[in-house]
């Protein structure tokens, strides 16, 4: 498994994503309200890139002609077909038990001064890094 620093924390805010190439593929890094998920930019379906893809809520109709949106910043969508996915687990939406992207395991660790794969500044009010994992 691969140790990858993407950027620091503040680089990404809640609600932002990045897009990054590492081990030959094509990752997105997604903020959702302060956690971070990371799935492969690629759609299951027709290979669209899916991170460039909107994200928004769950829209749920518990009865006719009444909307509600839940998991707001949560849910990926396909910007060729619309198919939709679970930010947090990779997960298709409409058939979550065969449908899926690959996701992969993010953390948050303390930034290494010692560290030179990112670019560094005199001055840092944060100081923690968000780490892709890849396997």
């Amino acid at each position: 498994m691969g140790r990858h620093v993407v950027c620091a924390v503040s680089e990404l805010p809640p609600g932002e994503r990045k897009i990054v190439e590492v081990e030959g593929r094509s990752i997105g890094v997604f903020n959702v309200k302060g956690s971070f998920y990371a799935v492969r930019n690629r759609c299951p379906h027709k290979g669209a890139p899916l991170c460039n893809g909107l994200v928004k809520g769950l829209v749920l109709g518990p009865e006719p002609y009444h909307y509600v949106i839940e998991r707001e910043g949560e849910i990926l969508k396909c910007p060729w077909h619309g198919w939709e996915f679970d930010l947090t687990n990779g997960r298709s939406i409409y058939n979550p038990h065969k449908i899926r992207v690959k996701s992969y395991d993010v953390t948050v660790e303390p930034a290494d001064d010692e560290d030179l794969s990112i670019e560094t500044y005199a001055v840092s009010i944060e100081r923690e890094l968000v780490v892709l994992h890849v396997n």
